[in-house]
């Protein structure tokens, strides 16, 4: 069984809510889950370079989504 932070009865009702929405409503869930997450990377990548511009920290975030190695500094 997989560890969870959240009782039964609280995983219950989230099931519950999940089963009542929509397919729309499911999609904007996810689609807000992800912009949160793009979010909290950017702020990562912020306090690790403080001095980069928005333009390096958004090149950084692609990165991270799909590229496995560190660009070279000359393409940064």
């Amino acid at each position: 069984m997989p560890l969870s932070d959240t009782s039964p009865t609280a995983r219950k009702l989230q099931m519950q809510i999940e089963a009542a929405m929509t397919g729309e409503e499911r999609l904007l869930e996810a689609l807000e889950m992800s912009l949160i997450a793009r979010e909290l990377a950017k702020a990562k990548i912020r306090g690790d370079h403080p001095d980069w511009s928005e333009a390096q920290v958004a090149r950084e975030v692609l990165r991270l989504q799909f590229l496995p190695e560190p660009l070279l500094s000359a393409l940064r």
